[in-house]
This record gives C-alpha cells, sequence and structure tokens, in this order.
C-alpha cells in the first residue's frame, strides 16, 4: 500500500486542471502606456508644441520602455497558471525560461489581497502567499497577480480553510473588534509625514521639470510670488511661508489617511487568524495568524500623544522583512488612546491591555544623559549661527540667541519627557517595555516569545553603570530594548522575565576580601 501512494498521489495532482489569470490584464498592462503618453502630451502643451530634441528623445525612451513592460504583462498572462492540487498550491510560468514553483498548503501562514486603482478599474486583484518566514527572499511566498475578485476570495477561503482555531477560543469570539469611525480624521494632520510629502512632491516636480528644460522660475504666477515676498520682511516671508508648507502638509496628510484607511474593518475570523482590510485607491487585505502573535505595540507620536491619540502594531512572525513588517504590523490607524487600548486587548484576548501596567522606573542619571544631548543638539544648532555672526554681520548673533531661547526650553523640555517615559516590567506571561519622545512606543511581548539577550552598552553607559537590554524574537522588529537601565536592575530584570536563558553567559564578580 505505501508504494501505491505516490501514484495515486501523482495520478490525483494530474486530473486537477490548471487554472489562468484573468483576460483583463492584458488591458491592465496597456493600461500602462497613459503615463508616458500622458507625460509626453503635457510637455507639448507646456512647450506649446515646440518640444526640442533632447525631450523628444527622453519621452521616446520612456514610451519604448513601457511598451517592452506591456509585451512582458501580456506574455505573462499567456503563460501564467496556477492550481491547488493534493496538498499544495503550484505556480508555473514563462516561456523562454519555464518557472514551476510549489508550496505545500502547511506551509501556509498568510493570504494578502491587493488592488492598485487599474486593477480595481478591470476588477482584478493580486494574490500573495506567504510561508511566515522573515525573510525578503521571494522564494517564500508565491504571488498570482490579475485574477477576478470572486477567483481572488475562493483562493484565500480554499488555502485558508484547514486552519485550527487558536488554544482556548471558541467560534463565539470571532467577529469584528474595529472599524472606521471618521472622527478619527482629525488625529490625520498630526504628523511630520504630510510636511515631508509636501517638500519631496516639490522637489520631484522641479525636478522634473528641470530635467525637460523647462525653469519653473520663468512662470508668471512665479514671479508674481517673488516679487510679493521681496516687498516684505524676510521674517514675514519665512513665517508666511512655514505656514503655507503645515497648512499644505496637514491636507497631504488628511489624503494619506483617507486613501490608506478607507473602509477600514479589522476581524477576528474562523481558523485563528486577524484580518486588516483597508484602502480607497488601493485596497489591502492582509492577513495574521493568531498563534503567531507575540504581543502588541503601542506607538504614539509627540502631536498625537498631545491629543490623547495611539495606533496599534502587531508584533507578530510571518510578517516579511523589516519593510514588510512595518507595513503589514498595522492593526490601527491613528485614534483615540482608549480606543487603541480596548483594540490591543482584544487581539490579545486580555481584560485589559497589558501597555496599562505600572513600569519600574529607570535610574535618575538617565534624566542627566538625556538633559546632556539636549545641551549637544542646542549648541550644535546655534554655534554656526553664531559664527556667521562673528564673520559677517552682529544680526546673526541676534538669530543665534534668540534660537537658543527659544530651542533651550524645547529641548530640556523633551529631554524630560524622555526620561518619564522610560521603563519597563513584568506582568503575568508580557514584558512590557517603554521608550521614545518623539514617538513613545510602548511593547507588551510574550516572554514564551523571547528567544535571546542582546546586551549592548557604549562608552558613556559604563561610566554611568548603565546597560541597554534587548529581548531578541522571531516576531516584529526582532529586536525590543529597555533603554538606560542600571547593569544590576537590567540584568535581574532578564532572568526574572526568562529564567535561565542569560545565565550561562554571567560570571559571578570575585569578592575582594582585605587581609588583616
Amino acid at each position: 500500500m505505501t508504494s501505491q501512494a505516490p501514484t495515486r498521489q501523482s495520478a490525483d495532482a494530474t486530473a486537477t486542471p490548471w487554472e489562468r489569470l484573468s483576460g483583463r490584464l492584458i488591458l491592465v498592462q496597456a493600461g500602462l502606456l497613459a503615463a508616458p503618453l500622458g507625460s509626453f502630451l503635457l510637455a507639448l502643451a507646456v512647450s506649446g508644441g515646440k518640444a526640442d530634441l533632447q525631450v523628444l528623445i527622453a519621452l521616446g525612451s520612456v514610451l519604448i520602455t513601457f511598451l517592452v513592460v506591456t509585451g512582458i504583462g501580456v506574455m505573462r498572462y499567456l503563460t501564467t497558471r496556477y492550481r491547488i492540487a493534493d496538498d499544495r498550491i503550484e505556480l508555473r510560468s514563462g516561456l523562454l525560461f519555464r518557472s514551476q514553483r510549489a508550496m505545500s498548503l502547511d506551509r501556509v501562514r498568510s493570504v494578502d489581497l491587493t488592488a492598485n486603482p487599474v486593477h480595481r478599474i478591470f476588477g482584478l486583484t493580486s494574490v500573495r502567499i506567504g510561508t511566515g518566514e522573515q525573510t525578503s527572499s521571494a522564494g517564500r511566498r508565491l504571488t498570482i497577480d490579475g485574477v477576478t475578485k470572486a477567483q481572488a476570495a475562493e483562493l484565500r477561503d480554499r488555502l485558508l480553510s484547514r486552519r485550527t482555531a487558536a488554544p482556548g477560543r471558541t467560534a463565539d469570539d470571532d467577529g469584528l473588534i474595529a472599524d472606521m469611525d471618521w472622527s478619527w480624521l482629525r488625529y490625520a494632520p498630526l504628523t511630520i509625514w504630510g510636511v515631508g510629502g509636501v517638500l519631496t512632491t516639490f522637489g520631484t516636480a522641479y525636478r522634473i521639470l528641470h530635467e525637460m528644460k523647462i525653469d519653473p522660475l520663468e512662470f508668471g504666477f512665479v514671479k508674481d510670488i517673488e516679487d510679493r515676498y521681496g516687498s516684505v520682511p524676510l521674517w514675514f516671508g519665512i513665517l508666511v511661508t512655514a505656514l503655507i508648507v503645515i497648512a499644505l502638509g496637514a491636507v497631504f496628510s488628511t489624503a494619506t489617511f483617507t486613501e490608506g484607511w478607507y473602509g477600514y474593518r479589522l476581524e477576528r475570523e474562523q481558523g485563528g487568524t486577524f484580518r486588516v482590510l483597508r484602502g480607497m485607491l488601493v485596497t489591502r487585505s492582509v492577513t495574521i495568524e493568531e498563534k503567531r502573535m507575540r504581543g502588541v505595540e503601542l506607538t504614539e507620536t509627540m502631536l498625537l500623544r498631545w491629543a490623547r491619540g495611539a495606533r496599534v502594531n502587531a508584533v507578530a512572525s510571518g510578517l516579511g522583512d523589516r519593510d514588510e513588517n512595518s507595513k503589514r504590523s498595522m492593526l490601527t490607524p491613528p485614534m483615540p488612546r482608549n480606543d487603541a487600548l480596548r483594540v490591543a486587548a482584544e487581539v490579545l484576548s486580555e481584560h485589559e491591555s497589558p501597555t496599562l501596567s505600572a513600569l519600574r522606573r529607570h535610574p535618575r542619571i538617565t534624566l542627566r544623559r538625556r538633559i546632556n544631548r539636549a545641551l549637544t543638539a542646542t549648541v550644535l544648532l546655534v554655534a554656526p549661527l553664531a559664527a556667521l555672526g562673528l564673520w559677517l554681520s552682529r544680526t546673526w548673533l541676534y538669530a543665534a540667541g534668540i534660537t537658543a531661547l527659544v530651542l533651550l526650553p524645547a529641548t530640556l523640555a523633551m529631554a524630560y519627557d524622555a526620561h518619564r517615559a522610560l521603563g519597563h516590567t513584568l506582568r503575568d506571561r508580557y514584558l512590557i517595555t517603554r521608550s521614545g519622545t518623539f514617538a513613545r512606543r510602548t511593547v507588551a511581548l510574550e516572554r514564551q516569545g523571547v528567544i535571546g539577550w542582546n546586551v549592548t552598552r557604549s562608552v558613556f553607559q559604563r561610566r554611568a553603570g548603565l546597560l541597554t537590554l534587548g529581548a531578541t524574537t522571531a516576531a516584529g522588529n526582532q529586536c525590543y530594548k529597555v533603554r538606560d537601565v542600571g547593569v544590576a536592575q537590567g540584568l535581574a530584570f532578564a532572568e526574572e522575565a526568562v529564567p535561565g536563558l542569560l545565565a550561562p553567559f554571567l560570571e559571578q564578580a570575585p569578592s575582594h576580601r582585605r587581609s588583616r
């Protein structure tokens, strides 16, 4: 009977038909030509229909590149096939260079669905199947790009249907954990990324126009703005510019929040998975296996913290490398802190979020270290202005004095805030650590998920009798640190959290007795 099993398995696999991608994928690939054609028409419109030879060559090369990419996409549609046969999923593609890959269904840990705007126009979705290994290698995942929504939903259900529920949980626990509340939109502008996005957009646009031999400073409205700025004091022009950039940044952040979190839902599904649905232009469906959850991270950026807001990230294995983990681990958008704490507790199946635990304080000397950093940062920012004042004009000395008066209280306040944020403790099965002032992060990590300790000491830490203790794990960022803790306190904490793990690497300090 044992010799007949492979034959029967092979016969069943042969009987399973191969499925192909949707024919609409050809239309998606053809739609990629819209970008270079639009750029070409825009260049002609701006130049009055008299684009020089260099612009035409550049745009022509882009057009040819997109034609090649489109041809490759059409060939991919003609040659790609997939099927679920026996206990594995198979994918084959290629014409000149054939590729056939297979993944055991027992290794499937996540099935994510993504649809960009062009895909959504034609009703298509991209299915990404992951094995749960923390690696960026493409060999650890399969991507089926260009199936219909119905095919994608059916494929996801078939791949996840063999899961078993997490221990200690019933079917009654399944259901909605959180969904979008548009009152959370008030938290969208409370981020510096909006301002960064505005500056990046203007810089990119200027560079593109410059490459096309178009000087944006020659535009009429730009000259008008330049003339207006020339008629007002310098400080007023700088203030107005800053306010405009901040206002545009707020608009940019709000638009990004709306696009990224539109239709947000966090659900616990049967079979032991969490599913995060979100996105307006690009829809995303991220699957996180519950038994691979090792904790949560509560993140409070400075402005968000002032507004009593926070967001929750999952500390879980199987979410890919560091870049992928930062995107796929997001469980919530910025939301009221109480709501974030409730989500953290429900995700961990706890009555109360472990991140609310009272923390053990760090030595007072950590405050002195942060004050020294604040003073150093202030000096580094003020010193160039003072040097210009001594070299060029007394006006720069006044600017240096005003800058110091503004920066010194602000940096000292942040130093005190960073010291107050430091803390760590143990609560039941969790190790909790907190640090940060620009972005305060409180992590609740399962103690059984700690696989090692990383002890580091800088020169200044050794002089102060401090160390940084890193709990290494196979989940999330892979190392969560207890920063600037006393040597004895840190080593005792490591032994208390995971008994016996650090002990083999410690040496007992010899006791020197005075001879009488």
